[in-house]
């Protein structure tokens, strides 16, 4: 029986190759995403039913109640793809309240509406669950705080989910890539910095938005990647795609066991020197 696959954001970007691969590969495919145009596009060129097209916006409140039968209507699911998301950039002191709600909404509130809606099949199939999330999930950059931390919270959710869900057989894994050609760049949201941050936010975002085309690789490579660890019989819990995410999600973690080894012994030194 072909497998059955639900791809979120499945309109553009890592969701949109996702979802043509998997086609390709014969399975059927329940792809959401809020461009109804586009899901049109995408069900003309799909082989015919093998795709059922879901015009939705995550966030919606009964987005769960929406994904959940069409998860039902599907009969199976074996692959969730939860891929939707948007990026927001600027300090963390100057960005608002309604902004920073936004973003926790979608990638995160959003995320779980997905995972709830899902996990009953997932867990009847054994399936695979692949959590799109981002180098700077394991870190953050100046600009990127709130971001970051949404997407931190995807991490870790996605952690703890796969140790709860390790009797089922259900895998997890997180897909943290690095920067790659997609819409994401030009569709995020960007706060200006006033100037206390221009020397900070402000300069990286100059110096972000000035790197060369060929800084950001292709996105064919993180669809080839979901592909492949989707297909895993012990896939890892984390993947880095890009050799930025590897290199840059590395010095993260050596800074930090580093701090850590510095500071283990505080306040202990610290109150035995003044004894």
């Amino acid at each position: 029986m072909p497998s059955t696959w639900l791809v979120t954001g499945a309109t553009s970007g890592f969701g949109r190759l996702v979802t043509e691969r998997a086609l390709a590969a014969g399975a059927h495919v329940i792809a959401v995403g809020r461009r109804a145009d586009r899901l049109a596009d995408l069900a003309a060129q799909a082989p015919q039913g093998r795709i059922t097209t879901l015009p939705l916006d995550i966030t919606a409140p009964d987005a769960q109640e929406v994904l959940a039968d069409a998860v039902r209507s599907a009969g199976r699911l074996d692959v969730l793809v939860n891929n939707a998301g948007y990026g927001l950039f600027g300090s963390v002191e100057q960005t608002g309240a309604d902004e920073t709600r936004a973003i926790f909404d979608t990638n995160v509130l959003a995320n779980l509406a997905v995972l709830r809606a899902a996990l009953p099949a997932l867990r009847a199939s054994r399936g695979r669950i692949l959590q799109i999330s981002s180098l700077i999930g394991q870190f953050a950059w100046p600009s990127s705080g709130l971001y970051s931390a949404s997407k931190g919270a995807v991490e870790l959710l996605s952690e703890a989910l796969a140790h709860e869900l390790a009797p089922t057989g259900v895998k997890v894994t997180i897909i943290e890539p690095g920067m790659f050609a997609t819409e994401f760049a030009t569709s995020s949201h960007v706060v200006a910095p006033d100037e206390t941050y221009a020397p900070t936010v402000g300069k990286f975002l100059t110096d972000l938005s000035a790197l060369p085309a060929d800084a950001f690789g292709p996105p064919e490579a993180v669809a080839d990647a979901i592909m492949a660890v989707a297909a895993l019989e012990e896939p890892p819990l984390r993947l880095a795609v890009g050799a930025d995410a590897i290199e840059q999600i590395r010095a993260s973690l050596h800074s930090r066991l580093a701090e850590l080894e510095r500071w283990q012994s505080f306040p202990r030194e610290a109150v035995g020197e003044r004894v």
